[in-house]
């Protein structure tokens, strides 16, 4: 027996202290204790100010992680990111000077400011976890969160990031605006001081390795299997999409649904779990027809139309969870 009630725990303890600073967006937190748990990379798109920046600082106190903003602009070059060597002539050899990517929680803020090249630099550092600078290959601390943003309204300038990159992130999210109640709690909040100072630690490096492990064993039942995968095949064969879900999209699904159950308290997975992470899962994965971008529908409308059109088994699979 699996112990979910350790997940349960961790998870609770961050989402308070998160609460603590940010107002709402319990469904974006949410996620992101998903991506944390799952190893996975977060792209967090929305207008300036909405509070992307204050979230990333407070997840990173609440692990009591190292966290750094990297600010993507069209003049950065992939060694500021990576890190140099600089030859120490009192030792009379090259030493490794970490770039800002070594940390924790890394904030890579308008990642769509900087070009190509830079971009292709944060491949290696968020799927192998680990840089290679001058031939030599630094490991990266754990856990090891990327958090990049883009804003989805200023596109002049701005280098679009292309499919194998999109394809890094383990979910694309919104934050939205707040409600307004929520937005005068913001004000109410902030009015004397910044409360993020505030926040310490309530989790261990060893607590979320453990965790990690501990939702990889949360039971997927042959039947959501199939639905998993029927989701996967549509995508592939509906004209309204030109590229479909790749192999790692699907298994980055079935890992997130495995974490969200054992989030929210499961050690098996309900049809629920999967439809609800696909849309942030799935949807940047997707390349739309010609057709499509004509009519100027958004993946997130297909790709809703089209979890829509697939059976949820959930007879089937209650029965067998019970």
């Amino acid at each position: 027996m699996i112990d979910i009630q350790r997940i349960q725990t961790i998870a609770q303890l961050i989402r308070t202290n998160v609460a603590q600073v940010i107002v709402g967006k319990d469904d974006v937190v949410e996620l992101l204790l998903v991506a944390l748990f799952c190893e996975g990379h977060v792209l967090l798109e929305d207008v300036p100010g909405i509070g992307k920046t204050t979230l990333a600082k407070t997840l990173a106190k609440s692990l009591g992680g190292n966290f750094q903003r990297i600010q993507f602009t069209p003049d950065l070059l992939p060694s500021d990111i990576t890190g140099v060597s600089i030859f120490n002539q009192q030792r009379q050899e090259f030493e490794y000077r970490p770039g800002p990517i070594v940390a924790q929680i890394v904030l890579a803020d308008e990642i769509n400011r900087a070009g190509p090249r830079t971009q292709s630099s944060l491949l290696e550092a968020m799927e192998e976890r680990q840089v290679t600078v001058d031939g030599v290959t630094h490991a990266l601390p754990y856990p090891f969160l990327v958090l990049a943003t883009q804003n989805p309204i200023e596109l002049e300038g701005t280098f679009p990031l292309p499919e194998a990159q999109l394809d890094r992130f383990l979910m694309r999210v919104g934050l939205g605006y707040p409600a307004r109640e929520e937005e005068r709690q913001i004000l109410r909040r902030f009015r004397t001081a910044n409360p993020l100072t505030e926040i310490t630690p309530v989790v261990t490096t060893d607590e979320i390795r453990a965790a990690n492990q501990i939702c990889r064993q949360v039971f997927v039942h042959p039947v959501l299997e199939d639905y998993l995968l029927d989701m996967v095949a549509a995508s592939r064969n509906n004209p309204a999409i030109a590229l479909g879900v790749s192999p790692r999209g699907a298994m980055a699904l079935y890992r997130a649904s495995q974490v969200m159950a054992a989030v929210r308290g499961r050690n098996y997975v309900i049809p629920d779990d999967i439809k609800q992470l696909a849309p942030a899962v799935l949807a940047h994965r997707l390349v739309p027809s010609m057709e499509t971008r004509l009519h100027d529908r958004s993946l997130r409308d297909v790709l809703r139309e089209l979890l829509d059109q697939i059976a949820v088994p959930v007879e089937e699979v209650w029965a067998q969870a019970q």
